[in-house]
């Protein structure tokens, strides 16, 4: 990209996607690192959980969200999903031609801080069971022992019964014992929607366990990759956030993670 393309694209909103509002602490982090940036924020939540849904339906919802959020105008993207990243990332880069943050488990990091030589992580069925997820591990444990912790329901429950809920409690009982039994002490939170629950998992594992999320090195590296491109600011910091599914029901959520209400649209790639 030329320097007066990025000059004449950098006023453009940078697209954030997840299927749900786990993705919300990802974009807290991105507008706290980037203020003069606008963003776009979509919920794919008439598909929600993506952890339930066939890798090959993940990949071709990935790639079509997105090319609508290209003709829509983004001048970057984020895939704030850990899910879709597993299983549509590569298929979205080959597909469109912008700056891709994607997330993913943060196992290399985690490797670097253990001292036990075990750690957890904590993510959805589908990015465990993910050929991306097992190439991760064969590149970056070099020798760790990688306690992989499928949490089926969770971020399920955190968006519809909020972070304080007794069912909450209940399944981050079955899924944390079996890390504080395996001596892990660092913790990757290997889904978006678990930061709402952090402190909740920091009290089940011992004191001076590491939890790990993606949120602050996915907002560098978006930074690193607008500068690349000669695409920084331009913005005024507006946000615009849209669901595919009900946008009721987005609202509710939000309120209930966040403490606030925003408007919410209705958009359908």
């Amino acid at each position: 990209m030329s320097a007066l393309q990025g000059v004449f694209l950098n006023h453009q909103p940078i697209a954030v996607f997840d299927s749900g509002l786990g993705g919300l602490t990802v974009l807290r982090a991105l507008r706290e690192h980037l203020p003069q940036e606008d963003f776009f924020y979509f919920a794919d939540t008439r598909f929600l959980p993506y952890g339930d849904r066939p890798e090959v339906f993940l990949r071709e919802r990935g790639v079509l969200i997105a090319e609508a959020l290209v003709r829509r105008g983004a001048k970057a993207l984020v895939i704030a999903c850990n899910t879709a990243t597993a299983a549509a990332a590569e298929a979205i880069r080959a597909a469109i031609d912008l700056p891709i943050v994607a997330l993913e488990p943060g196992v290399k990091p985690a490797v670097a801080l253990t001292r036990s030589g075990t750690i957890g992580v904590l993510a959805t069925t589908r990015t465990l069971a993910s050929e991306r997820f097992q190439r991760l591990v064969g590149i970056h444990a070099n020798g760790c022992r990688v306690i992989a912790q499928p949490c089926p329901g969770l971020a399920e429950a955190i968006e519809a019964e909020g972070p304080d809920s007794a069912a909450i409690s209940a399944l981050l009982d079955n899924f944390i014992s079996p890390l504080v039994a395996a001596a892990a002490d660092v913790v990757v939170l290997g889904c978006t929607h678990y930061p709402w629950v952090a402190a909740k998992i920091a009290r089940r594992m011992p004191a001076g366990t590491i939890l790990l999320d993606t949120g602050d090195p996915v907002a560098r590296q978006l930074e690193r990759l607008l500068a690349a491109g000669n695409l920084l600011g331009g913005g005024a910091g507006r946000l615009t956030v849209a669901t595919s599914g009900a946008p009721a029901s987005v609202i509710a959520t939000v309120d209930r993670l966040l403490g606030k209400k925003l408007k919410i649209e209705h958009w359908e790639p």
